[in-house]
């Protein structure tokens, strides 16, 4: 009898020893991979992006189910990320000059969803427009479905915002349901950009002969990441003809969430050899005035009668070569640039975007141009990320 007891009790401990070592080796094991961020610039960075090869998180997790990620930074709050299209991890954080952030990537047992800060979409119901915005700023393209009613026009269209929600879709329902035009500010911004058959707000185009050659209307589109983090499509154009040879275009674009700038990848096909090209703002008669440094170009927009102290902005990673004001006329009107100049490099990246006093950051052009050198280094210099 009191064998049979000695031997249930003793049965139990090594069950219950058993359970100790098994979960403590589960524990142990636990695949996790720790990342640091260092800022090695001499200024604050906010919203910065981070982006992690998808292979690199294979390898430290073991291929993991990555709708179920966790990543936490060290006091243990859960951070948003995005799985992108061109298969990276990228999430985002605010670090000090100098300053030094860890987080921790495991794998969870939840699908984790974020609140978006980035949205891109084709607008059908709006004549072929195709919008995109983040928690700054929003931007529209014209597509073909305008063509025939206002001519064509591939110049890049600005919304100015003052609030950090996403309104591409209340502002086109409103507007389309005669509850509110989006050309007027119902308090969270409004539409005054003029484009026409402009470039607008940061376009490029062919700038040969020291004209420049317009494409039209973009004639296809493809959404490839839609948040919370990035937004990014692509517009394909019909061929551009420069001196009597064509070219196929494709603009690419990405917006990530807490940027003033959208950036732009702008492929000609078929191209052999160099071909020069300019990226430019629409010139207004007026009070307006622009800032050049041979790596980003500011230009300030002239108060209208429903905005005021508008500073629109280009930053090119590689530079460009000059600044120059063009001058042409389409149908009945003239149209003014002032253009940042380079030689087209199978593609070439710029950024665009702007700054708006009424959202209560960019109180003056000098504080605008603040942020787009710090952005301008931050291309040049990029956060030190490693992992382990």
């Amino acid at each position: 009898m009191y064998g049979n007891l000695f031997l249930s009790v003793m049965r139990k401990r090594l069950l219950f020893s058993a359970a100790v070592v098994l979960a403590l080796f589960t524990s142990c094991g636990e695949k996790k991979m720790t990342l640091t961020v260092m800022n090695p610039s001499g200024f604050d960075r906010e919203s910065q992006t981070v982006e992690i090869p998808l292979q690199d998180v294979a390898h430290k997790l073991g291929n993991p189910d990555y709708g179920k990620l966790e990543l936490t930074d060290a006091e243990n709050a859960s951070v948003a990320y995005q799985i992108t299209y061109d298969s990276k991890f990228i999430f985002q954080l605010d670090v000090k000059a100098g300053e030094t952030r860890s987080f921790v990537l495991k794998q969870g047992k939840e699908i984790r969803k974020f609140e978006p800060k980035t949205h891109a979409r084709f607008v059908s119901e709006r004549k072929d427009d195709f919008a995109w915005e983040n928690n700054r700023v929003a931007f529209r393209i014209y597509g073909p479905a305008l063509k025939p009613v206002d001519g064509p026009s591939n110049g890049i269209d600005a919304w100015y915002k003052r609030t950090d929600r996403l309104v591409i879709d209340k502002w086109y329902k409103d507007d389309l349901a005669g509850k509110g035009s989006y050309h007027e500010d119902h308090g969270e911004g409004l539409d005054d950009y003029k484009v026409g058959r402009s470039l607008g707000a940061g376009g490029m185009a062919p700038f040969v002969n020291d004209s420049l050659w317009l494409n039209e209307n973009f004639a296809a589109y493809e959404v490839l990441d839609n948040g919370p983090v990035r937004s990014t499509f692509k517009l394909v154009y019909n061929a551009i003809n420069v001196n009597g040879k064509e070219y196929p275009e494709i603009r690419a674009f990405s917006i990530d969430a807490g940027s003033q700038l959208t950036k732009i990848t702008q492929f000609y096909e078929g191209l052999s050899g160099k071909m020069t090209v300019a990226a430019g703002f629409v010139k207004r008669a007026g009070n307006d005035s622009v800032v050049a440094n041979g790596n980003y170009l500011i230009y300030a927009e002239p108060y209208s009668s429903k905005v005021e102290s508008v500073f629109m902005a280009m930053v090119f990673p590689k530079g460009y070569e000059k600044t120059a004001v063009n001058t042409y006329k389409a149908g009945n009107e003239w149209y003014s640039h002032v253009l940042a100049v380079c030689e087209y490099d199978r593609p070439l990246t710029y950024y665009s975007g702007y700054g708006w006093s009424r959202a209560g950051i960019f109180t003056s052009i000098a504080v605008f141009e603040k942020y787009i050198a710090e952005f301008s280094e931050s291309l040049r210099v990029p956060l030190k990320v490693s992992f382990f």
